[in-house]
Parts: structure tokens; C-alpha cells; sequence
């Protein structure tokens, strides 16, 4: 590639693709457990800055690694896990990408209330907005750049903004309110980390373009644990002050909390601003990660690990074909679910996609164990840590998710033994 986006790009493109569908609707999904939230906010935020710690480190050792996790995993653990690798990170974005899909929707539903009261014109309003930013995803990539960097900054002033005034209206006796605690509160801690996790999938964005990045070996690095930081700040102050605004029974059933946070403080006027910078949020996850859909079976169909149709490029060095196919099966996943409310949907699509990042981030950890010398005892308790931390998330997941989750990756094991046995 020629153009290179630089480092608030790619800070732009980490916290974008975080700061998504994730903390717009995560506060409804998780009203029942409150003050257990906060808890779960601040054990995966930990968990998430680990793993950024660990691809920080990695885009050091290997710059020129296009593809990320995937990368990572084939220098490490060689083919056969970087094509598993690439097939459950690539499934992955597409169950992300209808997820995201569902929230815009969710948030639009503060200025069309009929959206949200009918599931087949929200499904149809998601999947235009899919195939809008796979348009937009055909371009360049400096103008894909500019588009996050715009999204970017539209998403955290109104969340910035709703934290500063909100803290002065929220009633923090609400926020810190533990609800089960009868016997162990552990499985709902388990839970809340799950969910609170998919909202941090993303923090290795910018390892996935290298190519495409400026100085990648100083750059990527930077902008990972700079866009984490940012983004676990965000997170867990705005979760603090919507449970302190909004009751729990009201919040469970909001398709927009943010905006409804908003509405009590503001009235009118405060909705609407802030359902548009969650609108803008959306949007914005939406754009970067239909750009990962492209990238991830590029690089392996360039390794041979995928087939040779996800490689093939328009005249903006774009993975146009890998992108299209990718957007239909996000298509068809939304079609399968349009029958289910907005938070039934969102939470289903949140933890398969969920679920099939993390045999990516595991792959990754074993790579970097591998990498690293037995003597730097810090990187190894590093690689421990996230390990178990990673463990934790995929038994967090539930048994029907993991075996769902289980299968899509099966089905990817006779598309490698042909890939390999192709003349």
C-alpha cells in the first residue's frame, strides 16, 4: 500500500472499534446485576489491558506481521493454528459486525420509534447500514481513516459530556447496589465479565492492518494501550453513572440507555444529542471493523490458508471481494435473529462473537509465550495471566454458545485440508 494512515488513525481505529455497540447497550443487558456490573467492568478492563499489553509487545516483535492474532499465531504455532486463527477471527467480525448493526438500530430508535417496535423494518434498517459501510470500505484507505477519526471523536464527546454532568445527578447508593447475595456472587461475576468483555473486543485493531501503518513497530504498539486506556476509562465511568440515573427495572428494558440517561438530566434535547453520538458510535465500530473482515482472510488467502478469492483487491487496494462475502453472512446471521427483541438479539450475537475472538487471543498469548525468553519471568506472568484470564471468558460463555462456537470452528478444519491438498 501506499497511503498509511499514522498514529491517530490507528488510536482511532482501536477505540472505535471498542466504543461501539458494546457500552451503548451493555448497560440494559446487564440492569439486573448492578453494583455486580461495576465489579465485571473492572476485571475485564484488566483482562483487556493484558491482552493489549501482549499485542503491544507482539507488533514490536514482528511489525511487518500483517493480519494480527492471525499472524502471530502462524509465526508461532505455524499453519494449521493460523488458519484456525483466521477462520474464528473472521467469524468473529461478521457476528460483531450484525451485532453492531443491532444497536445502531437500537439508538435510532430515539428519533423512529417504529424501528424498534418492528423487528423486520430494524433488521432491514441494520443490513443497510452493513452494506453502506462495506461501500464505503471499497475505498481507500485514507479515507476510511478519515471516517473513523470523525466517528471517533463523535462517540466519546457525548459520552465524555454525559459522565461529567451525569456524576452530579446519579444516585450512587443505585449504583452500588449488590442484588444477589445469597451463597456466591462468582458465577455472576462470570457473567458480567462475559458480557462486559465483548465490549472490549478490538483492542488489537491496529496489529490487523500493519501494512497499512505508518512506522508499525512504534506505532501499533502506542496506539493499543493508548486506545485501551482511554476506552476502560470511558467504560467504566459512564456504566457507574447510567445505574445511578436510570432504576434497574426501567434500564433492563431501554433500547437506548445512553440517550435515556440523557433524557433524565437534559429532557428532549439531551436524548437526541445523545442517541446521535451513539448513532455515530455505531457507525463508527461498524466502519473499522468491516475493514478487519477484509483484512484477516486476506492475509491468510496471501499464506495460502484461505481461499485465493478473499486476496483479490480493487483499485483502491481494497479486499472488496473477502469484504461483500463477509457482509453476507453477517446478513444472513441478522435474518436468523430478526424475530428476537433487540437486547435478546444484541446479547446472543454479542457472546458468539465473543467466544470465537478468544481462540485468537489465545493462540496470540502462546505465540508470544513462545517468543519470549525463560528468563523474562514479567512477560511470562504476563502470558499466564491473560491465559487464565482468556479461560475464564470462554467458560463465562455458557454451554450453548461454546458448543455453537465449537462447531463453526469444526467446519473450518475439511476447508483447510482442502486448501492444503488444492494443486
Amino acid at each position: 500500500m501506499t497511503k498509511k494512515i499514522g498514529f491517530w488513525p490507528a488510536v482511532a481505529l482501536v477505540t472505535g472499534n471498542m466504543i461501539g455497540a458494546g457500552v451503548f447497550l451493555l448497560p440494559a443487558t446487564m440492569a439486573a446485576y448492578q453494583g455486580i456490573g461495576i465489579i465485571g467492568w473492572i476485571i475485564a478492563s484488566i483482562g483487556a489491558l493484558l491482552l493489549a499489553l501482549i499485542f503491544g509487545k507482539l507488533s514490536k516483535m514482528y511489525p511487518k506481521a500483517n493480519g494480527g492474532p492471525y499472524a502471530y499465531s502462524r509465526i508461532g504455532l505455524g499453519d494449521f493454528a493460523g488458519f484456525l486463527v483466521a477462520w474464528g477471527y473472521w467469524i468473529s467480525i461478521w457476528c460483531t459486525n450484525a451485532a453492531i448493526a443491532v444497536a445502531l438500530v437500537g439508538y435510532l430508535g430515539a428519533f423512529f420509534p417504529s424501528l424498534t417496535a418492528n423487528p423486520f423494518l430494524a433488521s432491514f434498517t441494520g443490513l443497510f447500514f452493513i452494506w453502506f459501510f462495506t461501500w464505503i470500505n471499497s475505498k481507500n484507505i485514507k479515507t476510511i481513516g478519515i471516517v473513523q477519526i470523525l466517528t471517533t471523536i463523535l462517540k466519546i464527546i457525548p459520552i465524555a459530556f454525559l459522565i461529567i454532568v451525569g456524576i452530579f445527578y446519579a444516585d450512587f447508593s443505585q449504583s452500588f447496589v449488590f442484588p444477589f447475595t445469597k451463597g456466591s456472587i462468582l458465577p455472576d461475576i462470570t457473567a458480567v465479565t462475559t458480557l462486559t468483555f465483548f465490549a472490549f473486543l478490538g483492542m488489537e485493531s491496529a496489529t490487523v492492518p500493519s501494512n497499512a501503518i505508518s512506522s508499525p513497530e512504534k506505532t501499533i504498539q502506542k496506539a493499543t494501550l493508548f486506545g485501551t486506556l482511554l476506552t476502560t476509562v470511558l467504560y467504566l465511568l459512564s456504566f457507574i453513572v447510567i445505574i445511578g440515573i436510570i432504576p434497574p427495572e426501567t434500564l433492563a428494558n431501554a433500547t437506548a440507555p445512553f440517550a435515556d440517561a440523557a433524557f433524565e438530566i437534559w429532557g428532549t434535547t439531551g436524548k437526541f444529542l445523545v442517541a446521535f453520538g451513539a448513532v455515530a458510535s455505531t457507525m463508527g465500530a461498524l466502519n473499522g471493523w468491516i475493514l478487519l473482515q477484509g483484512q484477516i482472510p486476506a492475509s491468510a488467502a496471501r499464506d495460502n490458508l484461505f481461499p485465493k478469492i478473499f486476496e483479490k483487491t480493487n483499485k483502491n487496494d481494497a479486499p472488496i471481494k473477502g469484504i461483500i462475502f463477509s457482509s453476507i453472512l453477517a446478513t444472513i446471521l441478522m435474518g436468523c435473529n430478526y424475530s428476537k427483541t433487540l437486547v435478546e438479539a444484541f446479547s446472543y450475537m454479542m457472546k458468539l462473537s465473543t467466544l470465537t475472538v478468544l481462540l485468537p487471543y489465545l493462540f496470540s498469548i502462546a505465540s508470544f509465550a513462545l517468543a519470549i525468553k525463560r528468563s523474562d519471568k514479567k512477560s511470562l506472568l504476563l502470558a499466564v495471566l491473560a491465559f487464565l484470564f482468556s479461560l475464564w471468558i470462554v467458560i463465562g460463555c455458557g454451554a450453548e454458545i461454546v458448543f455453537l462456537g465449537f462447531l463453526l470452528l469444526l467446519l473450518g478444519v475439511p476447508a483447510y485440508v482442502y486448501l492444503k491438498k488444492r494443486p
